[in-house]
């Protein structure tokens, strides 16, 4: 006997902007892919500060949200059905993507299969989840700055999701790396050859006497300006955070809307499967638990990425 596929499946929905209260898991029609698309079953998928951001209403005026609205956009999965047109992937396939239509935080997801790639065998799955937006915001971040080897660049939220990608990117160009962090971290920054430096009153100081070329930011909180106190060229100063700084400064505010394509995902991908880059997974929660995951996020001090599985 044929098996059906369901019509429905859980998902997150927030009605309203809010605090991680307003988030729901319910059941929705599960969509079918129209020409171009990729219906998946979704098997990891990453939650990101901007997407509490966006929840929140704190980003209305940049990316402002229509309700009821969905959430989540990089996912890692296998492929259901595929829609007219598409060609290279068949049911099956273990791939890894992300979503414009804020979607991936649930059991299907559809995305146009040209933000898809090949999943990598031996990339665990919530590692493949993570990538897609904090290993493009760091690509672009790391590639706004223009480092070569002979450069000195300080990474601020060093062990982060986004900054622990960026430091390990930053390296691969030759460049001394420095990477701002609590003391748990230290060791981890160590082991992979960056430098660590604790936040504190006396950062300017210990900075200044270092000479520093450039600088990326993915925490906020002072950090530009602390750059441009620095004497660091705000044309190689980039922040993913701190836009209302940017504007202020002048210098760079490049993310994953920089590199998220194709391209840079594959070669991502292929760094974590030859080992030269590592994802550092903080926590992985179901589903269900959305909101447990969202409030770890939002405490701060996360080392690495946190991942909703199925």
């Amino acid at each position: 006997m044929l098996q059906t596929e369901p019509a429905t499946m859980k998902a997150v929905r927030f009605d309203h902007y809010g605090d991680i209260d307003v988030l729901q898991v319910v059941d929705v029609p599960i969509p079918d892919p129209a020409p171009g698309q990729v219906r998946l079953k979704v098997k990891a998928a990453s939650i990101n500060p901007g997407e509490a951001s966006i929840r929140k209403g704190l980003l209305h005026t940049r990316f402002p949200a229509s309700f009821p609205s969905g959430e989540g956009s990089d996912f890692a999965g296998v492929v259901i059905k595929v829609g007219a047109d598409v060609t290279g992937f068949s049911s099956g396939d273990e791939l890894i993507g992300f979503t414009n239509f804020r979607a991936s935080h649930a059991e299907y997801v559809i995305a146009e299969a040209q933000n898809l790639i090949k999943k990598p065998l031996n990339v665990p799955w919530e590692v493949a989840g993570a990538l897609p937006v904090a290993g493009s915001t760091a690509y672009a971040a790391v590639r706004a700055v223009s480092l070569k080897a002979g450069d000195t660049v300080v990474v601020s939220g060093a062990a982060g999701g986004v900054g622990s990608i960026a430091v390990q990117l930053a390296k691969r160009t030759g460049a001394e790396v420095i990477g701002i962090a609590g003391p748990s971290n230290h060791a981890w920054l160590n082991a992979h050859g960056v430098k660590p430096l604790a936040y504190g009153d006396d950062l300017s100081d210990r900075l200044r006497a270092v000479g520093v070329t450039a600088f990326i930011d993915t925490h906020g909180h002072g950090y530009v300006k602390l750059a441009i106190d620095l004497g660091i060229d705000p044309a190689r100063t980039n922040t993913i955070i701190d836009f209302d700084a940017a504007k202020q400064y002048g210098t760079k505010a490049e993310g994953s809307q920089s590199a998220m394509n194709a391209a840079v995902l594959e070669e991502l991908a292929q760094l974590l499967a030859s080992g030269d880059l590592e994802i550092p997974i903080a926590a992985t929660y179901p589903l269900a638990e959305v909101r447990s995951a969202f409030r770890q996020l939002e405490q701060g001090h996360t080392h690495g990425k946190i991942v909703l599985t199925d």
